[in-house]
């Protein structure tokens, strides 16, 4: 069996039953993204858009540790600012035309809560951690990254985890919003598929639209009045509440490329 320190850093990812999951794996450095890892994520979230069959995404780290941020010793390395790549990815992450759900055990520090802070949902065990610690290396975290941390926890407390760089446990996670559910390490995995089967099962026009108008992009509040009036979504929505079975909705959004 191949060693975890001898296993280069990457990206894995599987297609299974509507849903994508993207492992974090380079568990010799707790999952430590390198800057080709934050390279990589933004093509192959690119590509995963566009697969048809993939309906909703999941990240998570390999093994109890979900991601401790960014590779430290990549921020020596002549190149391309790993800031600017971070960014990128994390960007990627949350413009994701579908649903996505980060399953977090253990470290979620600095580069990894700015991923699960992508996200659209976020699943941890009981253990987890979560931080964001810029302020311990001297570095200005991206306005982009604080707007998006502000909106999901509020003023207050994006200030305490910004000025301090603490690191806080589910309970407090779970109560400013940072986390979605909290669970036993042993149920989180079940717990994550079985919410992953919920959202396949739902109409994509309605998620993919949430999305947008969540985000503040209710401009195109038209195109998707458009969109619902010609799908059928509606139409077979309400005939199988009345008939007593699963809907089949059938609209999906149109391939954007990988």
């Amino acid at each position: 069996m191949e060693s975890p320190k001898a296993r280069p850093p990457r990206l894995r990812h599987t297609v299974a039953d509507g849903v994508a999951t993207v492992v974090i794996d380079n568990p010799a450095k707790r999952n430590a993204m390198t800057a080709g890892m934050w390279r990589a994520l933004p093509e192959l979230l690119g590509h995963l858009a566009a697969e048809p069959a993939v309906r909703a995404l999941v990240l998570t780290g390999e093994g109890e540790t979900f991601c401790a941020g960014a590779d430290i010793s990549s921020l020596r390395e002549p190149g391309e600012d790993p800031q600017s790549l971070a960014v990128r990815a994390e960007e990627a992450l949350a413009a994701f035309p579908k649903p996505t759900l980060a399953v977090v055990r253990g470290y979620c520090v600095g580069g990894g809560c700015q991923l699960a802070a992508a996200c659209d949902l976020r699943f941890a065990e009981r253990d987890a951690l979560f931080g964001v610690t810029p302020a311990k290396l001297g570095i200005v975290y991206p306005a982009a990254s604080t707007r998006r941390l502000t909106a999901l926890v509020g003023p207050a407390a994006a200030k305490y985890l910004l000025f301090s760089g603490e690191l806080i446990g589910t309970e407090r996670a779970l109560r400013t919003g940072l986390v979605d559910e909290v669970l036993p390490n042993e149920e989180l995995g079940k717990r994550a598929a079985e919410f992953t089967r919920v959202l396949v099962s739902r109409s994509q026009l309605t998620q993919c639209a949430a999305k947008e108008f969540t985000a503040g992009r209710t401009d195109r509040d038209g195109y998707w009045a458009e969109q619902a009036r010609g799908s059928g979504d509606t139409a077979e929505g309400v005939a199988a509440f009345l008939e007593r079975r699963a809907p089949r909705f059938a609209w999906s959004p149109e391939p954007t490329g990988g």
